[in-house]
Order: C-alpha cells, then sequence, then structure tokens
C-alpha cells in the first residue's frame, strides 16, 4: 500500500524533486504497525478473508496452513508527480497457522498464529530515514469466538455473531503487529443456495488511537463480502470472488481506506482435505494495501454433508431422506424403512409381482397381466368393459372414455356435442362443464348475453335493442390502449373532489381493470382547458389524477398497477375557445402503458 501524506519541498543537487516529509518520525515509531490487512477467516470457513455465519459440525476441529504474500503493501510517493520515492516494505509474507473447534452446529472457536516469514523493502530516505523490516517476526496472536443465531449450514440465510481480540505477541516498533491488545465484533450473514454460497461480514475494529508517518491507525470500521460457486458433479471444486477491507473513523480520506479484491479458486482433494488458491489486487492508496495480494492455502477441514432424517445415510445417498432407514446396497431402499410383503387385494400374489394389486385375479406368465382378472365384453363390441362407457350397449371406439363402446349420439347442430347433452341443440355452441349451457353459444364476458349476440363479447355489459350495442358497457370500453369512458368524471369546481355522482362510473372502471389481469400497468392521466395559469392547472390536474388513482386503489386495484400523471392544459382535444370545448378538454383518460404478452397457443 502507497504511503502519500507529504508536506514540504525539497532542493536536490542538479534537480528539483517533489517529495513529502510525514508528520512525526517514521524511525521512531511509539507503537507497532499491523501492516498486512488481510486477516483470513477461520479454518473451515468457505472464503479466504469473509468469515462465514455457521459453525461447521458438532466437536469438529479444522486446520489451516495459509500463505499470504503482499507486493509494495507500504509505497512512500509524491503528492504532486505520483512517482514512486522508494518502498518501506516491498514485499512481505506471513504464514498462518489456524485453528478452530465447532460445537453443536453453532458455537465456533478458532485462534490464528501469524508469522511475518519474509520481509524487505528500499530503506528509503526523503528528508527522514524509514527503516524497512528484513527479518521474521511473529504477528499478534488473534483469538475468535463466533456463535450462529438463525438458519442451518444448508440454509440460504444465516445469521451469526463473533469477534477477534488481538494480543500483542509480534515484537515492537515493527511491521508485524500493533504492539497492544485491540478487539474486532462482527455481524456476520450468509447462506446457501445449491450451488451458490455466499457471506457478508461488517464490525469495528477497536484500538487505542495511533498514527504513522501523519496518518490515523486508530479504531478502523472493516467489512468484507464474497460468494462461491460449488462445481463438478460431487461439488469438491469452488469458484469466487471475495472483498474486504476498511477504514479509520476518526479521519476518512483515501490513504486511511483499505480496500482489495481477491478471485480465488478451492479444491476438496479428498472429503477432508482442501487446497485453494487466490489473487486480487489493491483497489486504494492506504496503508497496507498491496499492488497485489496472492493466496495458497492447504486446511483438514471435514466435508459437511446434509443428513436430514439424522439416519447416517447422506441425502445424495438416501432414497427416503425424510424418513429414517437402514443402509441398503439397493440404492432405491438405501436409508429406507424396511416395507413387510403386501397383498392388499389378497389373491395370493404379492403386490410387487401383481400387475393388478387393487384387484384380485389369477396368476398369468405374462407379467404385465399377472393377478390381474380376466378381461369381460359383455356387449360383444370388442371395447373390455374396464374401458366400455356403456357396456351393455354395443358401440364404437372414441378417444372420450365416458363416450367409448357407446352408440354413436344424434348430434342435429352438428356442433361435437350430443343432442342428449347439447342445451342447445338447433344452435352451434361449445363444451362446458355447466349442463345448462353445454352445446351454447359462449358467453365470453360472463354478462349473460352469448357471443352471438354480443357486440361486445369480452366486456361486460348490459342488453340494448340496438345490436351493434348490445352487451356492451354503459360507460367503460376497453381498448387496445385505453380504457374509454362514455362519461367525465366529475370534481368539484376548481378541486380534486371527486362528486358522487362519479361513483358508478369509476365502479365500472375499477371493474373493468379487474376483469383485464393482462393490463400490468395503467395511467390515470388529468387535463385541464386553458383558463387558469398553467401552473395551477398543473397542479390541479395531477391532484385530480391522484385523486382518480386513490378512489381505483380504495377499490381493490392493485396500487403498483397505477400511474397518476397531470398534464394540466398540455394536451387538449377540443378548442378552448367554447365552453363545449372546455368541457371536453377537462378530463380523465386511462392510458394503458404496458399490457403483458399475449402467449402462443
Amino acid at each position: 500500500m502507497r504511503c502519500s501524506s507529504f508536506s514540504t519541498i525539497l532542493a536536490f543537487a542538479a534537480a528539483i524533486a517533489v517529495v513529502g516529509t510525514f508528520e512525526g518520525s517514521a524511525s521512531a515509531q511509539s507503537t507497532g504497525l499491523a501492516l498486512d490487512r488481510f486477516d483470513p477467516a477461520p479454518a473451515g470457513d468457505r472464503m479466504f478473508g469473509v468469515p462465514s455465519p455457521y459453525a461447521a459440525g458438532d466437536l469438529t476441529p479444522h486446520l489451516m496452513l495459509l500463505g499470504d504474500y503482499a507486493h509494495n503493501p507500504l509505497v512512500l510517493r509524491s503528492t504532486s508527480s505520483d512517482q514512486s520515492l522508494g518502498a518501506v516494505v516491498s514485499s512481505q509474507l506471513f504464514l498462518h497457522l489456524s485453528g478452530s473447534l465447532s460445537l453443536w452446529n453453532r458455537l465456533n472457536v478458532n485462534v490464528d498464529v501469524p508469522v511475518a516469514g519474509y520481509q524487505n523493502g528500499d530503506n528509503p530516505n526523503v528528508g527522514e530515514t524509514f527503516t524497512s523490516p528484513s527479518k521474521v517476526d511473529a504477528g499478534d496472536l488473534r483469538l475468535g469466538l463466533r456463535v450462529r443465531l438463525f438458519g442451518e449450514y444448508f440454509d440460504p440465510l444465516q445469521v451469526a455473531i463473533g469477534g477477534y481480540v488481538w494480543l500483542p505477541t509480534g515484537p515492537s516498533n515493527a511491521y508485524a503487529g500493533t504492539g497492544q491488545v485491540h478487539g474486532l465484533p462482527q455481524l456476520i450473514v450468509g447462506g446457501r443456495v445449491d450451488r451458490f454460497l455466499w457471506s457478508a461480514a461488517v464490525g469495528p475494529d477497536i484500538q487505542r488511537s495511533s498514527t504513522y508517518a501523519g496518518l490515523d491507525q486508530g479504531t478502523m470500521l472493516t467489512w468484507g463480502a464474497g460468494f462461491g460457486v460449488l462445481l463438478l458433479d460431487n461439488r469438491h471444486l469452488q469458484v469466487g470472488a471475495e472483498t474486504y477491507g476498511a477504514i479509520t473513523v476518526n479521519e476518512i480520506v483515501q490513504h486511511t481506506t483499505n480496500a482489495e479484491l481477491l478471485g480465488d479458486i478451492r479444491y476438496r482433494v479428498i472429503d477432508d482435505f482442501e487446497i485453494g488458491v487466490g489473487a486480487g489486487p489493491g483497489l486504494t492508496t492506504g496503508i497496507g494495501t498491496p499492488d497485489v495480494r496472492a493466496i495458497a492455502m492447504l486446511a483438514y477441514t471435514p466435508e459437511q454433508k446434509r443428513d436430514r432424517d439424522h439416519d447416517g445415510v447422506y441425502d445424495a445417498d438416501d432414497a427416503c431422506p425424510d424418513v429414517p432407514g437402514p443402509k441398503s446396497s439397493d440404492s432405491q431402499k438405501n436409508g429406507c424403512p424396511p416395507q413387510p410383503p403386501s397383498d392388499r387385494d389378497g389373491d395370493g400374489i404379492l403386490d410387487s409381482d401383481d400387475a393388478c394389486p387393487d384387484e384380485p385375479g389369477a396368476s398369468d406368465p405374462d407379467p404385465k397381466k399377472n393377478g390381474c382378472p380376466k378381461p369381460k365384453d359383455r356387449d360383444g363390441d370388442g371395447i373390455l368393459d374396464k374401458d366400455d362407457g356403456c357396456p351393455d350397449e354395443p358401440g364404437v371406439s372414441d378417444p372420450d372414455p365416458k363416450k367409448n363402446g357407446c352408440p354413436k349420439p344424434k348430434d342435429r347442430d352438428e356442433d361435437g356435442i350430443a343432442d342428449f347433452e347439447d342445451a342447445c341443440p338447433d344452435v352451434k355452441g361449445v363444451h362446458t362443464s355447466d349442463p345448462a349451457t353445454n352445446g351454447c353459444p359462449p358467453d365470453t364476458d360472463g354478462d349473460g348475453i352469448t357471443d352471438d349476440k354480443d357486440a361486445c363479447p369480452a366486456e361486460k355489459g348490459v342488453a340494448d335493442p340496438d345490436p351493434t350495442k348490445n352487451g356492451c358497457p354503459k360507460a367503460v370500453r376497453v381498448t387496445e390502449k385505453e380504457i374509454i369512458i362514455l362519461e367525465q368524471v366529475q370534481f368539484d369546481t376548481g378541486k380534486a373532489t371527486i362528486k358522487a355522482a362519479s361513483d358508478s362510473l369509476l365502479d365500472q372502471v375499477a371493474a373493468a381493470v379487474t376483469e383485464h389481469p393482462e393490463i400490468l400497468r395503467l395511467e390515470v392521466q388529468g387535463h385541464t382547458d386553458s383558463r387558469g395559469s398553467p401552473r395551477f392547472n398543473k397542479v390541479l390536474s395531477q391532484q385530480r389524477a391522484d385523486a382518480v388513482s386513490k378512489a381505483l386503489v380504495s377499490r381493490g386495484i392493485d396500487p403498483t398497477r397505477i400511474t397518476a400523471k397531470g398534464y394540466g392544459q398540455e394536451l387538449p382535444i377540443a378548442d378552448n375557445v367554447s365552453d363545449e370545448g372546455r368541457q371536453r378538454n377537462r378530463r380523465v383518460q386511462f392510458k394503458i402503458l404496458e399490457k403483458r404478452a399475449k402467449e402462443n397457443p
């Protein structure tokens, strides 16, 4: 990570380079600096740097050895040219030995022992000397505890609280530890949906206020989030990405912000051993954020397998995953309770061999007929009684089971419905389940006027002696792009109060919207004439559109289907000179904005 808080200009012989000096002495730190901002998740978790909310197992140990290499985590740069003035730490390799113990599938106790195995730098001098580390140093010992509050291991949502405490086991005035006790409480959420898993965590790293090179290194807000996808048939390969970072709460600037992105791959070599690698860039210039971070991991972490009925047979192999049963070499019976031989029809042939287990029959060498009664055909029409709708009357074959084997019925109107079932035997109609209307012309809109006489067969209407109006709505029509009202919505003059005289009209509009579920979004438009100021008319039209929308919602229309918009005097449909024209312009319209696409037959 780069450190670039500079404040003075120094002159050098033969040339001038712009560099900055840090507030305070970097070579005389009063406390240590934990430069490595990567905190590995406890052994057994599914991410490298983001903890999981679950506890994987009951009295189950997990062990992990993880190597973490950071390139250029601490580089001095000029504020004017962003030119590098030297790396205080150009390379830092940490080894983490981590262990955790999961109890009761709910509690996780963990420890991490870090060691800076390799460190180097340029010992840059920019007016003051920054001494680079060059030896093996111990890091701060981390102790952790986590409690799962909600969700099981395979649930899509899990919630836990937990945290870490660091003990100052690293040397003072070094780049491997803080030299102080500090703690990080966390809220952790995550889950798993089939092959997809995710985790996120947030919490404050609470520590004493300290500075390095004039930059605050006290309490920091930390966060992390990641996801993984399980691949292969056995789901032993995991590919994912995660991001994590921190920012100081006292001085929120670019150089006190840490953020990194990591892509990772993990592979479970066998059920209990896992290897993994990851790499990614630093996203900010805060202290401790490298140009690139690379991670490699070897872990012992027993695979968690689902066994819903707790019978010792994992769900993947259990033919009855919700009912306890013994193991079996037969995959169709493995994990299922034993079933006694059954002979439901009592014909002496076990159900497993009986082709007709619910009808007493006789033995037959044909497995398809074994245990079945001999077929009968009382009327001799070649259609067995069990398939014959009229077993005592010779008939003909028919795909309708009710008509198969029956005499061909009469059908005077040739609509495919026999006269004895046809309520309208002399008029072609359609089949319905109602005997009173079966064979009669349909009434699509259910207004009591059949389609052959209904001028508006898709809209409920009323009877009218005029054939062009018979069956049409009295005041409301639904077209492809609009719900047309043949009356105007009436308001109090200059107000958005709907008069009671328009209640029936709005009832009909609401009924039309309800009867047409394909209308997904309807715009209620308010319009005015040109009298009054344009601004007043715009506001009044919006208020009236809102009032009509609320009236439709109060009549049971889903508010997400309605949009209200006032257009004022902008869209007249008549002149504003005559009273008649102005009256036509004062209107509410219902424009259809979106309809559900018709499904192909």
